[in-house]
Parts: structure tokens; sequence; C-alpha cells
């Protein structure tokens, strides 16, 4: 049985289930996820990162992280983690970069933390026996300073999503329409008037189930009052504001600094960001279940807001060109092609799909999370 006839068969016995739940069986199923089985990254895959764009990302992060273990003191050892690492690349490229200083490669214990079996298996193939693999940041070992770098690791994890109704606010799930495939609904956040449940019903009105009426409003929605249309939709994610928490406590902790990039918002904005993606094309969720990636945008003030209340420095938010051409991308792009003639068209769109405006430049956002007594280049006036 397929996950998406399991999704079919536990809504039609137990009820809607939210858009987190959805999302992660979807990403995280053992038996049919999409990470947990299939994840195809690259040209011919079903998307493509930064890191598989250029060698220049990579190679640029790891000037970065290097600059920010100097202004560490130059600490020996430290925890060098990426979550996320994808097939590996942006680690093979970063430790190439760190060749600059023998030192820090010593010193540098690489650890990636990955929940895929198969992403595991290509980075083992690509970075051979040096890295430590967990399955979440807390088996990293403390004790010792640690840069993180995560990209596009926020987008993976899920969102509550709000609609504005012209009676207040429903969260939106996922039940059964009238022809039995998945199909979006609302539940009513605050008890009707006469209790019960909350008639769930499509984007058309027709019923597509029942689910009881949570206690009360969510706490995930006062910071937008009572000012937007009816049918604008807010999402919120609970668990990319924990990552945040859990990495700024550690940077309080034991010190250092980490590197979020996502592509997502550096305000508060409403919209639906959900999105399912394969063979680089969007198709619907609801119809591809653990076959397709599942993505939300990250939201940066909110992650920012919550490593702050944790305790670690935070902020600006860059976009993703501004950072790279701090750090020099086109003068890197220009010494390239130099040495590579016969790339030189290559390279100019290679750079451009990594700072292009309408390209992953500014739809991409860079944000820096870090110890109290740090500031690390480029976001020097974190607060």
């Amino acid at each position: 049985m397929s996950l998406l006839d399991r999704l079919k068969a536990q809504i039609a016995q137990d009820g809607p289930i939210g858009v987190p739940e959805f999302f992660t069986r979807c990403l995280h199923d053992p038996r049919d996820g999409y990470y947990a089985t299939r994840p195809d990254l690259g040209a011919g895959g079903d998307f493509i990162t930064a890191p598989l764009v250029s060698q220049m990302f990579g190679e640029l992060i790891g000037l970065w992280v290097l600059e920010t273990w100097t202004r560490m003191g130059r600490p020996a050892p430290f925890r060098l983690v990426e979550m996320g690492p994808g097939d590996g690349t942006l680690m093979s490229d970063l430790l190439r970069a760190g060749r600059l200083d023998p030192a820090f490669l010593e010193a540098a214990q690489v650890w990636l933390v990955e929940v895929s079996e198969p992403l595991k298996a290509r980075q083992a193939a690509r970075l051979g026996e040096g890295p430590r693999w967990a399955s979440r940041l807390d088996e990293v070992p403390g004790g010792a300073p640690m840069i993180l770098v995560a990209n596009e690791l926020l987008d993976c994890l899920p969102a509550r999503q709000f609609i504005r109704t012209r009676t207040g606010w429903a969260e939106r799930v996922i039940g059964l329409g009238a022809d039995s495939a998945l199909a979006f609904g609302l539940r009513a956040i605050n008890p009707p008037p006469r209790g019960g449940g909350v008639r769930v019903a499509d984007g058309g009105g027709s019923p597509v189930g029942h689910a009881p009426s949570p206690s009360g409003p969510s706490d995930h929605l006062p910071r937008w009052g009572e000012e937007l249309e009816a049918g604008a939709v807010v999402e919120s994610s609970p668990a990319q504001a924990a990552l945040a928490s859990d990495i700024a406590h550690r940077l309080v902790i034991d010190g250092g600094a980490a590197l979020l990039i996502d592509y997502g918002r550096a305000e508060l904005e409403p919209g639906d960001t959900l999105q399912a993606i394969q063979n680089h094309r969007k198709v619907d969720p609801l119809e591809t279940a653990g076959l397709a990636d599942l993505t939300v945008w990250a939201d940066f003030p909110s992650v920012i807001t919550a490593a702050r209340e944790t305790g670690a420095k935070a902020g600006p938010i860059l976009t993703q060109g501004a950072f790279l051409v701090a750090l020099g991308i086109i003068q890197r792009a220009e010494a390239l092609a130099a040495r590579q003639p016969e790339r030189g068209d290559q390279i100019a769109r290679q750079l451009d799909r990594l700072i292009g405006e309408a390209q992953m430049g500014d739809l991409f956002k860079v944000a820096c999370l870090c110890a109290p007594d740090l500031s690390p280049p480029l976001f020097e006036d974190a607060t």
C-alpha cells in the first residue's frame, strides 16, 4: 500500500490531519517518505541546490567559516557541523577552501546531521571516512565551540497554516473529499457557539470530515492581529523556531556561530508557500505524497526571535546575493574564467543563478546566530 493510500486510510478512520503531520509523513515516513527512500538532487533529479550550481558557493562559505574560526580565537578542537548536508558537495567545497590554513583542518571535527540513509551513503562516498554522522543536533557532542552551516534545511521543517475567514481564524487541515481523494479543509480555531466538532470543508465548501476544535485560540496568531482580509493565509513553524532555539542554546553554552541559508521571508508577511517539487516542476502535494520534495519558506524573523530569546545574538538578515558579493564571488568568478576561458559563459550563468535578483540572489536569505561574545564577518552588528 502506497503512502498516499495509507494516509487516506488513516484519515478515513481517525479524521483530518494537520499540515505539519502530512508534511513530515511525506518526507520521512520510514517506508515511503521522500528523504527516507528517494531523494534526488541535481540537474537530472527533482531539484538543485546552490552548492550544485557552482563550486564558488561552497568555497565562499568555507572562507566565511575560516574567518569566523579565526575571530573565535582559532579553537582546537571545534565542531564543524553541517545540518542537512545533501550529497556532501557543500562540505567538500568548504573543506577545500579550508586548506588555506592547515591548522583549521586539523582543528575541525566534522559532523554531518542527516536523517536520510540514501543521502548518508552519498555523503560518505564523496567525503570518505573523515566525517561523523548524527541524526539530531543533540547527538553531536558538546564541550567544544561549534560552527554550524545549514543550507536549505529550514524549508524542510513543517509549518502550520492558518486562513482568515469571514468569521475568524481557521487552521488548514487535510481530509478526504467527496471523491475520496485528499483535500484541503478548514478547522475553526475557536470553539463553535454550540460546541461539538467542527465541519472541515475543502475550498469549494463540501464536507471532507470532522475534527475536534482546539480549546482556545492559537498561540501563533496574535502577532497578526485582525487586519488581514478574508482568504489570507499565514504560516507558523514551531519546528523552525525550536531548531533555532536548540542551536542558540548550544552557542550560548559552548560558543561559536551558525550560518543559515534558505529561501524565505526577511519580514513578517502572509502567504501560502507550501509546495511540492518533482523533476524541477511544481506538482500537487496531495497527489504526490512521498514522491516529491515538500517545502515551505523559512521564517527568518521567527528564527531570529527564537534565537535571541534563548540568549544568542542574531541578525541582520541578508540576501544571498548581497552575502556572496560581500564575500567576493564576483572576483572568484573572474579568476575562474581567466583560468578556464572556455567555461566563461558557463561561469557567468552560474554566477547569475547564485546572485541574480531574478534567481537565487534575492529569493534566498542568509542569517547568522552566534554566541554573545562573537562578531562573525558580515554580521558584526548582530544583537
